[in-house]
């Protein structure tokens, strides 16, 4: 080589090796940003989830665009674009600002980690302009949703969601399964706000963020702000209102979820025209009306959940072959008549849930041929027959759910071959013979409910060793008899059971296999016959219960220390024969109910162990002394207390009235509590019942009673009130029942006490009882007159005065009226009843014409007054009335022949009056008997014996009614004296109260 070439290569060495330099030096990240990253790696425990996993990349000096989960990109390659830490379980108190240090990020995603129920920072997100990709689910975030997520432009996915599972035990109990640590909520006050920039979005998904602020709006802030939406999942949302119709815009939607919401109106017919949707999720709402058929036939459909609309009705299409449906539910939905057969042309189809209780006819063996079915679902009452046969052709089955039907007999030998099963639900039907050898092949079930049949035979516990997986299972309401059966000791494997229901499984000793079930949760044996002291083991088998019902046995002592060792949410110890201490779960309980038993005490200090209690009810036992004033210590938590029907001395604390921010039902009556009611309650105040009848009370009812604006009955009933009457409770808006019998009560009825007869209106009173009081004067004709809510109705339909609690707990309102001198409780008050009683008062002047145009009415008692003049003609009009008592007063004429066509009127007593002339004749009235008229010297014909002086023949009134003729007697015991058509439960307490009287 020549030495000019030598000198050329050497020139070019320099260009060489620089080039070679810049191939080999590897493109950083930006230093501020590999430092933010190292901050949020910080924030987060050590100690908690997959950290080491997540992170073990992250190291400082490295090239943080080639850690786990981070990419970069931009025009130089050093940006980081790409965020993901999704899955790691990690926790951190709060999220790091320094996350909006990543400016350039576009795609970020820190789902299913654990914030500690902090909130999301207020501001920062704005920051991340370059973002269309944001996941933050199942994070255990709290508050509000910034406002800056709603200025990120380029938002493509919005992911704030929870995610959950609602796992159906039987009709009654369910259990949510959500993926945060804790159940911390967020809240989107404006979906508006959220949304108004984010016009590029195509896949929404908020499932459990609260938006009830929202009301209907939700519907039209997303159709006008996200019309590229493909996707919308937005359960437990708390949503309110119709699906709007400018919903119909969103022409690209693919999945719809909108489930657990309270989402009313029709379901409209043009989501039919959304040409690519794909599920139609709209389960456990409040839709109603017709469901247009047109939406089972879209093309592209492949799921579709109505489940859980009780108003929505509809029938079952013909099935084309080219449909590509997967999934069908209308569970617990109006759908009625027959199955069709074409249901068979639904090849794809893998769940098939048919439980609606209109469903009639046979059900179509052409369901056997669906091989790939997974779920099968069938109600109707109206279904007839036996479980069919070709069940067993559906091999593909793990979930089998007859309920709610009329189907009866034997289960098929050939449910055997159901080797998939793992949940086999067959309860409240009509099945019938011996169940438990079959059951017993089935060992892969894992949930077994075969409560309210007609099941038989014996029931041996120890045989569920054969089925390992079972977790849940229900024998309750058949004809079974349970024993513990052979073998019943620790050396037997026994399935990890959670869920044990055996209510009215004949049960006579306490089964000790449940020594044997660490695991279990949830616990019924009521009504058995169970005797003697709860075993010692049962509160040490395992600290927590969800569930403990020991109801309707006759234990006669919990055979433990009154505190007990354990947390039981639901405790019930109701309807035994248990005496001394009550029984207190140390570590809470959600709801206690001891009533109906034999306790005479509570333990020292008893409401430390209340704190999370909202549910305390001990009536109908021994309990003496004055009600202990720690109980207020709860009074901020406490909803319901029921302490009626006891022995309870001295006054009422003040708390109860005062502080009830959080107390909704009162009920201290029927016991010998003196004093006077506390007069000093705050705004604020949540009641909704009171009930201090059958006491001692003394004094004034308290003014300040009108800062409870959500009362909605008080009974103070059968005590010493002295008072006039007080129209200043007509500023009480949701007033319905208002008794005040047999009290000291005087004056007259001034409806016009302020200058203002509006302010005695009472807007919705239903039943006002103010009998045996000394009020006196005339009865105000334009005080009937303003009664409104007696005049026409404001609901649709029939349905039980009642409180609602936590887990679907009720607590159903009573009253005590009184009936032709005894006490009736209603155990059940129907929103449908209307009633009113002043007898056994002073009033006297002519009884008021208006009552005639109070046409809800069913029950009318103005006995014994001093009521003077006519009957008015106006009673005619009552068309509902079924009680009427006008006896013991000085009324006078004949009595109106309009009232013998009120078909309705079961009772009617007219006695003891100056009434005359001929008793109107009808087929209806013939079924009175003397005792209607007597003490009436100048009426006469049938049913008297004295016969009337002229010859003319007495007026026959048509009848039209096809309703039975009812004696008094039967009358009393089916409702109340109004009628069987309410089919009241009642209690008929002949005489006198059992203490308490009124001197």
């Amino acid at each position: 080589m020549s030495s000019s070439m030598r000198v050329a290569l050497l020139a070019m060495l320099p260009i060489i090796l620089v080039d070679t330099q810049s191939m080999a030096a590897p493109i950083q990240c930006l230093p501020g940003q590999a430092a933010a990253l190292l901050q949020l790696k910080r924030s987060f425990d050590a100690t908690v989830g997959d950290y080491f996993a997540a992170f073990r990349s992250w190291v400082a000096g490295a090239d943080c665009c080639h850690w786990d989960g981070v990419r970069c990109g931009g025009d130089d390659g050093r940006a980081i674009t790409f965020l993901d830490l999704r899955g790691h379980q990690l926790q951190a108190a709060v999220l790091d600002t320094a996350l909006f240090s990543l400016t350039s990020l576009e795609y970020l995603d820190i789902s299913s980690n654990d914030f500690s129920a902090s909130k999301l920072p207020a501001t920062g997100f704005e920051l991340l302009a370059e973002l269309t990709h944001l996941d933050l689910s199942d994070d255990n975030f709290a508050g509000e949703v910034p406002a800056g997520i709603g200025h990120l432009t380029n938002l493509v996915y919005l992911d704030l969601s929870t995610s959950f599972i609602d796992e159906e035990l039987d009709e009654e109990n369910s259990v949510l399964y959500y993926t945060s640590y804790s159940l911390s909520q967020l809240s989107e006050p404006s979906l508006d706000t959220l949304l108004a920039n984010l016009t590029n979005l195509q896949e929404l998904r908020l499932g459990m963020v609260d938006m009830s602020s929202n009301g209907a709006r939700w519907c039209d802030a997303i159709a006008r702000f996200s019309p590229k939406l493909q996707i919308i999942s937005m359960p437990y949302c708390s949503l309110s209102g119709p699906i709007c119709r400018s919903f119909s815009a969103l022409q690209s939607l693919v999945v719809i979820e909108l489930h657990y919401n309270y989402l009313s109106g029709p379901i409209p017919e043009f989501l039919a025209d959304l040409s690519n949707l794909s599920v139609l999720q709209l389960s456990n709402n409040n839709f109603e009306g017709w469901f247009p058929p047109i939406i089972f036939q879209h093309k592209k459909l492949r799921g579709i959940d109505l489940s859980k609309n009780f108003g929505i009705s509809g029938n079952l299409p013909n099935f084309s072959a080219d449909s590509n449906l997967q999934s069908i539910s209308v569970s617990n939905t109006n759908f009625s008549g027959t199955i069709p057969s074409s249901i068979s042309n639904l090849k794809s189809l893998k769940e098939l849930a048919l439980g609606a209780s209109g469903f009639s006819g046979e059900l179509p063996s052409s369901i056997g041929k669906l091989k790939s079915l997974d779920l099968l679902e069938v109600s109707g009452l109206e279904l007839v027959g036996s479980m069919p046969s070709w069940i067993s052709n559906l091999t593909s089955l793990t979930v089998l759910n007859f309920f709610h039907c009329g189907l009866s007999g034997r289960l098929p030998a050939s449910i055997v071959y159901l080797t998939k099963l793992t949940k086999l639900a067959l309860y409240d039907c009509h099945f019938s013979g011996e169940v438990a050898n079959l059951i017993l092949n089935l060992t892969q079930l894992e949930t077994l409910l075969l409560h309210s049949n007609n099941f038989v035979g014996t029931a041996e516990l120890t045989s569920l060793s054969k089925l390992q997986n079972l977790s849940v299972l229900n024998l309750s309401n058949n004809k079974l008899v349970v024993i513990d059966g052979e073998n019943s000791s620790s050396e037997a494997t026994y399935p990890s059971i959670s869920f044990l229901r055996l209510s009215s499984c004949s049960i006579s000793s306490f089964p000790n296999i449940l020594r044997h079930l660490p695991e279990i949760t949830s616990l019924d044996l009521s009504y058995n016959q169970i005797r003697g002291a709860i075993p010692q083991w049962v509160w040490k088998t395992s600290g927590y219960f969800s569930l403990l019902n020991l109801s309707h046995n006759k234990f006669t002592s919990t055979g433990s220390d009154p505190l007990l060792p354990l947390n039981i949410e639901f405790f019930d110890l109701s309807f035994n024969k248990i005496e001394g201490v009550i029984p207190i779960p140390q570590k809470g309980s959600i709801t206690l109910d001891y009533s109906n038993n034999q306790f005479s005490s509570m333990p020292l200090n008893f409401s430390t162990y209340l704190k999370k209690t909202i549910i305390f009810k001990v009536s109908k036992n021994n309990l003496s002394g004055n009600i202990p004033p720690s109980i207020c210590d709860r009074i901020k938590s406490l909803q319901l207390i029921d302490l009626s029907n006891n022995y309870l001395t001295g006054i009422i604390p003040s708390c109860l009235m005062e502080d009830a921010s959080a107390l909704q039902v009162l009920s201290l009556k029927e016991n010998n509590l003196t004093g006077e009611l506390p007069d000093n309650i705050k705004e604020g105040c949540a009641l909704s019942a009171l009930d201090f009848s059958g006491n001692l009370i003394q004094g004034k009812l308290p003014r300040s009673l009108v800062a409870c604006r959500n009362l909605e009955i008080l009974d103070i009933g059968n005590n010493q009130i002295s008072d006039s009457f007080p129209c200043w409770m007509s500023k009480l808006p949701q007033l319905q029942v208002l008794v005040l019998k047999s009290n000291r009560f005087i004056g007259q009825m001034d409806i016009s006490y302020t200058g203002d007869a509006n302010n005695c209106q009472f807007t919705k009173l239903r039943i006002a009882d103010i009998a045996s009081n000394n009020f006196s004067g005339m009865l105000p004709e334009e005080w009937f007159k303003m009664l409104k809510s007696m005049m026409t109705s404001s609901d649709n339909g029939t349905s039980v005065m009642e409180s609602r609690y936590y887990h679907g707990q009720t607590y159903q309102f009573t009253a005590a009226l009184t009936y032709k001198g005894n006490d009736i409780t209603i155990s059940k008050i129907l929103t449908s009843l209307v009633l009113i009683d002043v007898s056994n008062n002073d009033f006297h002047g002519s009884i008021p014409s208006s009552i005639g145009e109070l046409a809800l009415l069913h029950g009318l008692n103005m006995s014994r007054n001093m009521l003077t003049g006519p009957i008015p003609t106006q009673f005619g009009n009552l068309n509902n009335l079924e009680s009427l008592d006008l006896s013991s007063n000085k009324l006078s004429n004949e009595i109106p022949e309009k009232l013998a066509s009120l078909n309705f009127l079961a009772t009617l007593n007219l006695s003891y009056n100056m009434l005359a002339g001929r008793i109107p004749q009808s087929s209806h009235f013939s079924t009175f008997s003397n005792a209607s008229f007597e003490g009436n010297i100048g009426l006469c014909g049938a049913p008297l014996s004295k016969q009337c002086s002229y010859r003319s023949e007495p007026n026959i009134m048509p009848h039209a009614s096809k309703k039975d003729p009812i004696d008094v007697l039967l009358f009393l015991f089916t409702g109340l004296g109004f009628g069987v058509c309410f089919g009241i439960t009642i209690l008929v307490i002949w005489g006198s109260n059992k203490r308490n009287q009124q001197a």
